[in-house]
């Protein structure tokens, strides 16, 4: 797909999910960043319906750095891998007052850095609690990208950099909150609905089912 088609796609998509926007509650940059963390491997309605709770109880990095691994894990017991996240967030908070003076840092080696801080997270957490231009690749940019032709890559870091050629860098950060509604409601893993989908003529169908 050329440039040309990418943002006729963008466009489209715009116009299909103007709500488009980050699926995590959050409130700052420190809750945004615990729970990118915790939604690996789960869904983000999953993570909303246990962060009011652990936030209540741990409002900062200084609260959370404190607490007890095992008391953390009983408020998220229902996501996935609750255990080890209950394990990396104490840790995660731990090092951000140690070494960042209890702040999120801003830039993308600070936090793949932290525990259980991934290429992913830093880049949701950079695009939506700093407000830089990055798309973060998950399971859904991954699919779709590579399945409508925006991409053709057998891996998420060559998707996100193949992303970031083709797609104008001002709209980084919007097209990854685009191409995941797209995902969630018409282009999913195992039935795609491509008899409605509003890319249809554009789509290349890469295959990736």
């Amino acid at each position: 797909m050329d440039r040309s088609t990418a943002e006729k796609v963008l466009n489209l998509l715009e116009e299909e999910y103007p709500e488009a926007k980050c699926a995590l509650n959050h409130r700052n940059v420190f809750q945004l960043l615990i729970c990118t963390v915790l939604s690996a491997q789960t869904t983000d309605k999953r993570v909303n319906m246990v962060t009011p709770e652990l936030f209540r109880v741990y409002p900062d990095a200084a609260a959370l750095a404190e607490a007890d691994p095992e008391t953390v894990g009983m408020y998220i017991k229902s996501i996935g891998l609750y255990r080890t996240k209950s394990k990396n967030i104490v840790k995660l908070a731990g090092e951000l007052c140690t070494r960042f003076g209890g702040e999120v840092p801003g830039d993308f080696d600070g936090l793949v850095s932290l525990p259980g801080v991934g290429r992913k997270t830093a880049n949701v957490v950079l695009a939506d609690g700093f407000g830089e231009q990055h798309i973060a690749v998950d399971t859904h940019v991954f699919r779709v990208a590579n399945r409508i032709g925006l991409a053709a890559a057998e891996n998420v870091l060559k998707t996100e950099r193949q992303l970031m050629e083709i797609l104008p860098e001002p709209r980084w950060t919007r097209a990854h909150h685009l191409i995941i509604f797209h995902g969630r409601n018409c282009c999913s893993s195992k039935k795609p609905e491509c008899g409605r989908c509003c890319i249809g003529e554009l789509c290349e169908k890469n295959g990736m089912d």
